[in-house]
């Protein structure tokens, strides 16, 4: 199992760096602010050294400048110092735009940010990326396919990027997760908060787990800032950014996916929608998506032949079967045909950077099963309520049925508690158990 990387020493920040933090700190973390100041005096460093009549004469915003005038040398001292501390600590890490591991993706942004801070593993920010979004009340069958369809994805090599939030995210994040040891951690959560700010709270098993099983989780944001409603949307363009292409499971025509999936369409990135019943008033956004020009999807395999021409993938053994595919996501197509063949090869170019990023995965099949069925009349439904005390468990437990064994190794409950945890979660009607294996419904 990966797990994060600690530093063996505590990082010193060079004066450039210090000066990056101390001029985004007081820009209040404006992007528009900050790069005005350093495009002006071509540094960070000399920004910090500018007069506040000088941010004023290039009209940086008065607050930033009163922020900039009552600053000390001891308080900025002070807090960097707190700042390394809290790294040394292994509380969380940073990394500028000019070192190595910064991701390339958001190198492509008009307003990329100038640090991150980021939990677990920084390697997986540029490696291959599918954002997978959608609404924070989805329906049962949205989180199904959602799993299913990020399990699919991560299991082929892809990255399944999203923003933590309930629902879909979140579904998003754990299908990700439901993978053997060496495929482990194929996620990254971008954070809408502070990098030490779990929101929502009821997520923080589900940010441990992403971080202890290889993944990373990211913000752009100073620590302890808190939830705005400002912050969530400049989360989604990071989402959207560090991807290859977005797609769409369930979305209402006011969701917040949508201004991701906007903000893909504007950096030049495909957008994916799933369909669904036409009288689901969940899924109006994404119907919405699709007149206007999304690509309507009803299996991961369209999504990974439609972004070949961004990621170019290794061909794969036609003997070899994949082991664990949720059955909505099997094909019936023979793999030895002709367009099979041709597609596989196409995509098997070694002068891609890429393509030694993309871990061995399901062969890529034309003729893909749907896995939408004949539409029966939308019920309305129930959001499963689940209590802080049995969020460590529920984050383990997926759609794909697991016994005891699997359980107790996850989770390192005693018999006696994971039993007992079980049965409330049977009870409250968000698990099933059949013949002594347990599963989300």
């Amino acid at each position: 199992m990966t797990t994060t990387t600690k530093p063996t020493d505590r990082r010193v920040l060079t004066p450039e760096q210090q000066a990056i933090v101390i001029v985004w700190q007081r820009v209040n973390t404006s992007l528009s602010a900050y790069d005005k100041l350093t495009r002006f005096f071509g540094s960070a460093h000399s920004a910090k050294q500018a007069a506040a009549a000088e941010w004023a004469d290039i009209g940086i915003h008065r607050k930033h400048i009163e922020r900039h005038q009552q600053a000390t040398d001891s308080a900025d001292q002070a807090f960097i110092e707190q700042l390394e501390q809290r790294i040394a600590n292994h509380e969380f890490n940073m990394v500028f735009q000019d070192e190595a591991g910064y991701p390339q993706q958001l190198l492509g942004l008009f307003d990329p940010p100038p640090l991150l801070f980021f939990r677990g593993n920084l390697s997986r920010l540029n490696q291959p990326q599918v954002a997978i979004v959608g609404s924070r009340k989805p329906s049962q069958k949205a989180q199904k396919f959602t799993f299913d369809m990020a399990q699919y994805l991560a299991q082929a090599g892809f990255v399944i990027t999203s923003g933590l939030a309930q629902g879909v995210d979140a579904q998003a994040h754990l299908g990700a997760l439901a993978q053997p040891v060496e495929a482990s951690g194929r996620t990254v959560g971008v954070m809408g908060t502070g990098i030490d700010v779990c929101y929502p709270t009821q997520h923080k098993a589900l940010f441990e787990r992403i971080v202890h099983e290889g993944g990373c989780i990211i913000s752009e944001l100073f620590p302890n800032t808190l939830p705005h409603k400002h912050t969530f949307p400049r989360r989604n363009r990071l989402v959207a950014g560090l991807s290859l292409g977005t797609v769409v499971t369930e979305a209402a025509i006011k969701s917040g996916s949508l201004i991701t999936a906007r903000l893909t369409s504007e950096q030049g990135k495909q957008v994916f929608a799933m369909p669904s019943s036409i009288d689901n008033a969940n899924a109006e956004g994404c119907h919405h998506l699709i007149r206007e020009g999304a690509t309507l999807v009803y299996h991961p395999d369209q999504i990974m032949v439609d972004l070949c021409s961004q990621l170019l993938m290794p061909s794969y053994p036609a003997d070899v079967q994949k082991e664990g595919q949720s059955s909505e996501f099997q094909s019936t197509a023979s793999t030895d045909t002709t367009s099979s063949s041709t597609t596989n090869t196409a995509i098997n170019n070694t002068d891609n950077p890429l393509n030694t990023t993309v871990a061995t995965g399901a062969k890529i099949k034309p003729k893909a099963q749907p896995m939408l069925k004949e539409a029966k009349p939308a019920a309305k439904h129930q959001v499963t309520q689940v209590d802080p005390h049995l969020q460590s468990l529920w984050t383990h437990i997926e759609f794909e049925p697991q016994d005891l064994d699997a359980l107790m190794n996850k989770t390192q409950l005693d018999t006696a508690t994971l039993l007992s945890q079980l049965m409330e979660l049977e009870l409250l009607g968000a698990i099933a158990q059949t013949g002594g294996r347990y599963q989300r419904v």
